[in-house]
């Protein structure tokens, strides 16, 4: 028997923890992740689509999408190859733990 994945992120379970990690985060921290996120993917020479936002590939449809910021960030993550996604997801679950450490 096989499990359907309806969201690319849940092919991994990393991933899918970090993401839904990042989705209830705060705001403000969502979006420092999505800085840290970006700059990490570039560095390995990730790339996403330019036309990614034009309007008739951009559909607000998930939850991610009305923050175009961090819309691309998760799109630097599912253009990765999966190891290098396994590795942002790990940094990205770090980096919300230390950011709600701070918040106590």
């Amino acid at each position: 028997m096989t499990v359907e994945h309806k969201r690319w992120y849940d092919l991994e379970p990393t991933v899918s923890l970090a993401v839904s990690l990042l989705r209830n985060s705060r705001p403000e921290t969502r979006s420092e992740c999505a800085d840290l996120i970006i700059d990490y993917a570039q560095e390995f020479g990730v790339n996403i689509p330019n036309d990614i936002f034009s309007n008739f590939n951009y559909i607000l449809k998930r939850w991610y999408d009305e923050d175009k910021h961090l819309s691309e960030a998760l799109e630097y993550i599912k253009n990765s190859p999966e190891e290098l996604q396994r590795e942002i997801a790990f940094n990205i679950i770090e980096f919300l733990e230390k950011s709600e450490t701070k918040i106590k």
